[in-house]
């Protein structure tokens, strides 16, 4: 920058910035990000023992939020807002917890039953698919494990990589999270070591489902791809080997429509959040917190209506 870096967040980001510089930088709206910041607030205390008291809260969630949508090294980032490589390391780290202790319980929690009810409404109307709460999928993030866990992370595909499970909703946005399993792990493996799972089988998933659907009792559903075991709760395309009778094909058709919303809801994720292409800078112990914080934010910016830039597919599309 043309001014001293210390100065640069001050005189050039608050007040020179316009909205497209907020949006390729932060991915978000100038207004989002005030929002946020005035959210993570209580979490963020002003003489926390791993800040210069001098630094405000908000610059600390500018050089997170940087960070996360770009991907730029700790090193790269540290001269451009005048801080050390350390110092940025620690934002990073202390606003993704924060990110998840305040504004989880708003923006990724267990749906209560009139929202229930909503998301039946969206993928009926939207998607074409009826009785449906959620669309469910996993995600393969690349990492650099230590050594020792080398094997345990290795994916099919032939890489290392933690596995990330989600659930969405009608429009894309995660209602919930289990991460940090190992990239070798099966999708149906993890599920049933996710809490989402034991959510199901405690039958806290959906407690008061309708009384009757099509003529009789029948709990929500979630859908699944091939890779998940059939349950009362989730539904699963049949088996393209089979002679499918057109009834069935009808139905492969329109399950998997329904479900492409969180492939899509994916793509945006790794594309607004790019740190996720690839965990380079970021530690095995670290990385469950920034996933889920990423996840949250992605929930934020749908929610606010932030717009989304198409361009930024490029770099998601290709992992």
């Amino acid at each position: 920058p043309s001014v001293r870096s210390a100065d640069w967040w001050e005189r050039v980001v608050l007040k020179e910035f316009g909205p497209q510089d907020w949006l390729e930088k932060f991915r978000m709206s100038k207004e989002t990000f005030f929002y946020i910041c005035n959210q993570l607030r209580p979490g963020l205390a002003p003489h926390s023992a791993h800040f210069h008291p001098t630094l405000p809260l908000e610059k600390r969630v500018a050089v997170a939020l940087w960070h996360l949508a770009t991907n730029v090294e700790y090193q790269t980032l540290s001269p451009l807002f005048g801080v050390g490589p350390s110092t940025v390391q620690t934002c990073v780290r202390e606003v993704s917890y924060a990110v998840v202790l305040l504004l989880k319980p708003l923006y990724l929690r267990l749906p209560n039953e009139k929202e229930l009810e909503n998301m039946v409404r969206i993928f009926r109307t939207r998607w074409g698919f009826p009785h449906c709460i959620g669309a469910l999928d996993s995600l393969h993030i690349p990492i650099h494990p230590p050594l020792r866990l080398s094997a345990d992370y290795c994916n099919g595909q032939g890489w290392h990589s933690i596995l990330t499970q989600a659930t969405v909703d009608g429009l894309g946005q995660f209602w919930d999270v289990s991460t940090a399993f190992p990239g070798s792990m099966e999708n149906s493996a993890v599920l049933e070591s996710s809490s989402l799972w034991v959510l199901a089988k405690e039958g806290r998933l959906c407690p008061n489902p309708p009384k009757h659907f099509m003529g009789k009792a029948q709990k929500y559903v979630l859908l699944g791809d091939a890779t998940y075991p059939l349950q009362d709760w989730i539904l699963k395309p049949y088996q393209e080997d089979e002679n499918l009778t057109q009834r069935q094909l009808q139905f492969n058709y329109r399950l998997k429509r329904a479900h492409s919303v969180i492939e899509n809801a994916f793509l945006r994720l790794k594309a607004r959040w790019q740190i996720l292409l690839k965990c380079d800078d970021c530690s095995l112990e670290l990385l469950p917190t920034l996933v889920l914080a990423c996840c949250i934010l992605h929930n934020v910016c749908e929610a606010h209506d932030n717009p989304f830039n198409e361009e930024w597919l490029g770099g998601a599309r290709a992992t």
